[in-house]
């Protein structure tokens, strides 16, 4: 009799599991050992998951709000029911520590919550005209209406979260969504998927369909999917952009975030043990851990020594284990990249202070000073547990350090003057500055997103929820105000 051999998690197509043309396999990203495969989707899967979007589209915008709000807090009741089982499986897809994967668990409930909440009190509003002779006895009504069915692409550093982002907000406005996971990651968006087929929302509303990066062509420049929302590296962002020129885009991609110490900051141990942890959290891999620490000349030499001790003290290892801090990078191409920069930066005259080498996909927490200014471990976003530091000649000479870069997603500013903070959100050319604190702080409900090459639009679930939307305006004509 031959061996047993399971058939791989299904794919979500038009709301339905169905099994794909192909498997993908995935990877535990420590050690290699296989955790689990999963339906790929054929053309015809993903041509009808585009059609049922579309097709549901008039249906779900027209859905009561308190319909939708209680299907979004339907999906947060049963994330928390099911927390141990999700950060389980984010830890094994990932790699990310068990105790970060618990953290993005907590975090996915919130934010399928303040959609719920959201989705009850979004709404238009009325505008009076009368403010000029024209506009006597009429009124105007603004709706946000959805612009259509969302392409929902996701990365692999916060596969549930970052997924959430995308769906809830969609799913808030009344807006169909497809969700393309990152190859490496799916398990927890095909996991989300089980539990909104759960809900009483419409046929077609959602689909999962992990396409392979290269065949994801189709889906960007297909016109049924006005709206694409993306979390990614910038080189793909932008090609999406130019692969569907006319479609409404929202992009969060990468940074090399910036911590910034000022003169007046006296608990350097806080600050230390903060830029540690948030430099190498999930080893590194997100958007705004700390990148670039730029530290007044003034505590320096006191500084520096305490950042190299927090470093240090950091736990590396196997992520299942709790006691664990630093856990792999996603792949050991990315890990040997990183290993790569690092030494380019030495040969070029940089100093490693701690840490740079690599063992399979694990990298050492690291820690380099005396970058050149060109090099890519200053210039680039490094995407792991690497930590760059720079000395600032004043506050003025700490914000251009901070804004010589093509990124700008978020800055932590460590001071506790008040001018200098308004004078940081003044002068930091990013989208989010967080005083007192490193870049890596983020509230899932409030606007989050960059400028410069970090990207347009923003997520928070709000946010989202009005670059989903357009507004529409209503004009009543005989109107007593």
């Amino acid at each position: 009799m031959d061996a047993f051999t399971p058939l791989p998690r299904p794919c979500w197509v038009a709301g339905h599991p169905e099994q794909g043309e192909q498997a993908l396999e995935v990877l535990h990203p420590f050690d290699g050992t296989e955790v689990a495969s999963v339906a790929v989707p054929g053309r015809d899967q993903v041509e009808r998951a585009v059609a049922a979007a579309a097709a549901v589209a008039k249906e779900f915008r027209r859905t009561p709000a308190h319909v939708r709000a209680e299907a979004l807090v339907q999906v947060s009741r049963t994330l928390a029911e099911r927390a141990e089982e999700i950060a389980e499986t984010i830890t094994a897809e990932n790699g990310k520590p068990l105790k970060w994967a618990e953290i993005e668990v907590s975090r996915a409930v919130n934010t399928f919550r303040f959609a719920a909440e959201e989705a009850r009190r979004f709404t238009g509003g009325l505008q009076r005209l009368d403010t000029e002779a024209g506009g006597v006895g009429r009124m105007a009504i603004v709706r946000h209406v959805p612009r259509g069915p969302v392409l929902a692409v996701a990365p692999f550093n916060f596969p549930l979260n970052l997924v959430a982002h995308k769906v809830a907000p969609a799913l808030a406005v009344g807006a169909p969504v497809i969700v393309k996971p990152a190859s490496a990651t799916p398990l927890s968006a095909l996991l989300l998927g089980e539990i909104l087929a759960e809900t009483d929302l419409p046929e077609g509303v959602f689909s999962i369909l992990p396409v392979r990066g290269k065949d994801m062509d189709a889906l960007v420049r297909d016109e049924r999917l006005p709206v694409i929302s993306f979390t990614g590296s910038t080189k793909v962002g932008w090609s999406l952009m130019e692969a569907a020129p006319r479609k409404h885009v929202v992009m969060e991609l990468g940074s090399n975030a910036a911590a910034i110490i000022c003169p007046d900051w006296t608990d350097l141990d806080h600050a230390a043990q903060r830029i540690a942890t948030f430099g190498n959290y999930q080893a590194g891999q997100s958007c705004i851990a700390v990148q670039r620490v730029i530290v007044d000349r003034s505590v320096a030499d006191e500084f520096v020594p305490k950042l190299v001790d927090a470093v240090g003290a950091l736990k590396t290892g196997d992520p299942h284990d709790p006691e664990v801090e630093v856990g792999p990078l996603i792949d050991e191409d990315n890990a040997r990249r990183v290993e790569e920069w690092v030494q380019m930066a030495a040969d070029a005259g940089a100093r490693v202070l701690l840490g740079g080498k690599r063992t399979g996909t694990t990298v050492e927490p690291t820690v380099v000073t005396d970058v050149p200014s060109d090099a890519k471990l200053w210039t680039e976003e490094i995407f792991g547990p690497v930590l760059v530091v720079s000395v600032a000649d004043g506050v003025q000479d700490a914000f251009a350090q901070a804004n010589d870069t093509k990124y700008g997603l978020q800055a932590g500013v460590f001071t506790r003057d008040v001018q200098v903070a308004f004078e940081a959100a003044a002068e930091l050319e990013v989208g989010g500055v967080i005083i007192g604190d490193v870049p890596s702080y983020r509230a899932d409900q409030m606007p989050y997103g960059g400028v410069k090459g970090s990207g347009t639009g923003r997520e928070g679930v709000r946010s989202a929820m009005e670059d989903f939307t357009e507004e529409r305006v209503t004009v009543l004509t005989g109107i007593q105000i």
